[in-house]
């Protein structure tokens, strides 16, 4: 039997290159040559998870089927793959640390000081092994986070050079992603920073065996023999990572420059054929060459971040191709958004979507696009908060209640249409207890939920504390708004709908979590469908 062969993905020069999307595209390819693959993410950050960082400070928080709150990179790793991810796929250094520090407060070290070498490497070469060992992969790809230099992520590049010790060339291979700048003052690309990267790298103990260059230019044989010959490499294993219009293009750009390949041929694997992705080549070109346009709006406070609304971003490109439609979406600030300019600011908009969040900042715009899309006939799409923003709205300018609200929001409301879950009353640490991971829900059949899915039961995940409030689901049903989704072992109100209306749904989960790129979720799917017909 061929044991898991390890493939650890670093970064030079500077962050925000890309690792996730090479470590996302490289598993694509060996998944499409019958490989398979996961994908692991390694944080140097100090927090457990990023469950309690601010979206600004971090992106969004990527929740996986078995609750773990993770980083948003996990999101392209299920989106690429088609396969769910779970805790063990994300490692933090807080996570690293509280292991170890429990072990030694148990008494597991027989009183031997504690130390970085080898403890906290130890620490890290098992759950990276766990991850292979667990489960019967052909491949395990580690993205490292940060940027080699840092000192924060010094004990994974060791625990990096201690794996390919141990294991040894055929089993433990290492691709360094560097960025080759263009200077427009001299028309030059410049090799330099990567050479450094590279030094700084062997000043760590890891020889890379992959050189992937990110570069708006293209490089030419010159410049890759180049750096091959001065970072000790094969000419034949400098790639290129050029700028594309979509990340979606980067499986298709690493196939052409053979990195699939050139991964089997180092670790002693079967390199002949070739990658399958007739499926994804599809998928593309419905992208890239649209019959129909929409214009969602999509209402949120962490706006000036994209990356904070990352995976609804993606999910709505997923539905767009579906839908042969190109999806423009136009971020909206909800606190920009009060009674004198709402109707301004969302007239002309084909669907409105109103984004998850926390708190109250920005929380009576949400609620006027939700009465704007009501009123107007316009495609409404509601997720966790955006759910809750619609029923809110709802019980004020339907059933009379003008005091209503979300008791989050106005703890002595009157009318407290959405209120705390019973089981979150007793907590008071924040990390890790919310309502977590994916659960069951039972459709109303004759809805449009149900016509999207058309299924009777689903299962999605969720990431809340608060909920509808079924003291008010009776007056709210005779009012027009219905219950089209509820969890079968809670009675939880999970879906909310409007049937009267053109397509008006509110969720209490967070099905942009599940949208992938083969398969598209059906809600996003159905909403972007409605915005055109």
């Amino acid at each position: 039997m061929i044991p898991t062969k390890y493939i650890f993905i670093t970064g030079g020069v500077t962050s925000s290159l890309g690792k996730g999307i090479i470590s996302a595209s490289l598993a694509k390819l060996l998944q499409a040559r019958g490989y398979v693959v996961t994908i692991q993410k390694l944080d140097p950050y100090i927090n457990v998870d990023p469950g309690t960082l601010n979206p600004y400070e971090h992106g969004e928080c990527y929740v996986t089927e078995d609750g773990a709150e993770t980083d948003l990179d996990l999101g392209h790793y299920e989106r690429f793959l088609g396969v769910t991810t779970s805790q063990a796929n994300n490692v933090t250094t807080g996570r690293i640390y509280q292991s170890v520090i429990n072990k030694e407060r148990r008494g597991d070290y027989l009183g031997k000081t504690v130390q970085v070498i080898p403890h906290i490497t130890d620490e890290i070469k098992r759950r990276i092994k766990l991850l292979g060992g667990r489960n019967k992969y052909d491949f395990v790809i580690t993205e490292i986070g940060g940027t080699v230099g840092d000192i924060e992520s010094l004990p994974y590049v060791e625990a990096v050079r201690q794996l390919k010790w141990e294991m040894g060339d055929q089993n433990v291979l290492n691709i360094h992603l560097t960025l080759v700048p263009y200077l427009k003052a001299s028309g030059e690309l410049k090799t330099k920073p990567t050479q450094h990267s590279v030094k700084m790298l062997l000043e760590n103990g890891v020889q890379p065996n992959i050189l992937v260059l990110r570069t708006e230019h293209e490089l030419g044989d010159d410049l890759r023999r180049k750096v091959a010959l001065f970072c000790n490499v094969d000419a034949d294993s400098v790639i290129q990572s050029i700028d594309v219009s979509t990340i979606y293009e980067v499986p298709i750009l690493m196939q052409k420059e053979k990195l699939d390949i050139t991964v089997l041929k180092k670790l002693g694997m079967d390199y002949s054929g070739t990658a399958e992705l007739e499926s994804w080549n599809k998928f593309l070109k419905r992208l890239q060459n649209p019959k129909f346009h929409s214009k969602v709006a999509l209402v949120g406070k962490y706006v000036e971040l994209p990356d904070a609304y990352i995976s609804i971003n993606e999910s709505l490109k997923h539905a767009g191709a579906m839908n042969d439609c190109r999806v423009e979406v136009n971020f909206i600030h909800s606190e920009d958004i009060d009674e004198h300019n709402y109707i301004d600011l969302l007239k002309g908009h084909d669907g409105i979507l109103v984004a998850p969040g926390f708190g109250d900042r920005g929380i009576d715009g949400k609620i006027l696009a939700a009465r704007y899309a009501r009123e107007n006939n316009v495609p409404f799409f509601g997720i966790c908060l955006g759910l809750q923003c619609a029923v809110i709205e709802f019980a004020r300018d339907v059933l009379g209640l003008e005091k209503a609200h979300s008791t989050e929001m106005a703890l002595k409301t009157p009318d407290p249409v959405i209120d705390l879950m019973e089981e979150q009353k007793g907590v008071t640490e924040k990390g890790g207890t919310m309502r977590l991971g994916a659960y069951p829900c039972i459709l109303k059949d004759g809805t449009h939920t149900s016509e999207a899915y058309n299924l009777h039961e689903i299962n999605e995940r969720h990431r809340h504390r608060y909920e509808f409030n079924n003291k008010y689901l009776e007056a709210f049903e005779k009012a027009g708004m219905i219950s089209t989704g509820v969890n079968p072992d809670t009675s939880l109100v999970e879906i909310m709908e409007i049937p009267s209306h053109k397509w008006f749904i509110g969720v209490q989960f967070h099905p942009e979590y599940s949208s992938t790129v083969l398969k598209p979720h059906p809600l996003f799917v159905n909403f972007i469908k409605s915005t055109i017909c």
